[in-house]
């Protein structure tokens, strides 16, 4: 029913709506009237980026000019140390003193291990230091060999390591309550 009344409702609506006023004359006029060329924005586009690129380059040459040339200067605390191995280079004194200090700190804590942890720790670092050796040895004939070099620097670097982790294994030996 009501359903029906929608129906009605429905059918009596118009089917065709005409405009207000005759819109033809102007859809034709826009129709026939010639095309303006799109060469008048390119050009005006060109010459939009070359001022914009001469301005700021002319900007950028009066802030500069002015200015005092800025130089870098190294102190000897900056200075790169050169890091390559073998007949023509040593280790840096910094890194002789560290191993040296660790060495000696090693030496003491090695003291209070047992035997048989003294000796596996002892072990490591011989075999580090026969690593070390050998690829000094290898080094003397190829001394711009840069893999050589990189393994040379990461076996000082696990002799380093093995004598700080002597000084933990002591601390945690002390540090035990159940004893």
């Amino acid at each position: 029913m009501k359903d029906d009344k929608l129906m009605q409702a429905a059918k009596s609506l118009a089917t065709e709506v005409s405009p207000q006023r005759d819109l033809w004359p102007g859809i034709e006029e826009a129709i026939q009237a010639p095309r303006r060329p799109r060469r008048v924005p390119m050009f005006a586009q060109a010459a939009a980026v070359v001022l914009l690129v001469g301005a700021s380059s002319a900007i950028t040459y009066i802030a500069v000019k002015d200015q005092p040339q800025a130089t870098l200067q190294m102190t000897p605390e900056l200075m790169f140390e050169q890091t390559a191995f073998g007949g023509r280079y040593n280790l840096g004194p910094n890194f002789q003193d560290a191993r040296d200090i660790l060495a000696a700190q090693a030496d003491e804590e090695l003291q209070r291990l047992s035997p048989e942890l003294r000796a596996e720790v002892e072990r490591s670092l011989e075999q580090v230091h026969q690593a070390i050796f050998d690829i000094n040895q290898a080094l003397a004939e190829q001394p711009d060999n840069a893999l050589l070099q990189a393994k040379l620097l990461m076996a000082y670097r696990e002799e380093l390591s093995v004598l700080r982790r002597v000084g933990g294994l002591t601390r945690n030996v002390m540090m035990r309550n159940d004893v």
